[in-house]
């Protein structure tokens, strides 16, 4: 497994912006899909974006569809995610997640197979 360490949360006003970083252990980062998943209080842990191990594919929740943005650099081994437009209902802790998975894109959260410890993301209206 690879080990995954989130930053870049914080508090926002609706609106605005904030960028997620999400460093990755290894040599092997660039045989796993990526994605970013979000779980608010009481709710269940939901898929917001996913890259292919190329960065060339990604897909999005319609939720955050033309607002967010998720990019990675195999040769720094990170994963991003840009959000901008930020609602309150985007109030979440974010989770960064890779998988080695068979297809280009995952979006199902039992199809990844390490996480982050999360980092919160508060959007205030």
């Amino acid at each position: 497994q690879v080990q995954l360490v989130e930053s870049g949360g914080g508090l926002v006003q609706a609106g605005g912006s904030v960028r997620l970083s999400c460093a990755a252990s290894g040599r092997t980062f660039s045989v796993y899909v990526m994605g970013w998943f979000r779980q608010a209080p009481g709710k269940e842990r939901e898929f917001v974006a996913a890259i292919s191990r190329s960065g060339i594919s990604t897909d999005y929740a319609d939720s955050v569809k033309d607002r967010f943005t998720i990019s990675r650099d195999n040769a720094k081994n990170t994963v991003n995610l840009q959000m901008n437009s930020l609602k309150p209902e985007d109030t979440a802790v974010y989770y960064c997640a890779a998988g080695r998975i068979a297809g280009r894109i995952a979006t199902g959260v039992k199809q990844y197979d390490s996480w982050g410890q999360g980092t919160q993301v508060t959007v205030s209206s």
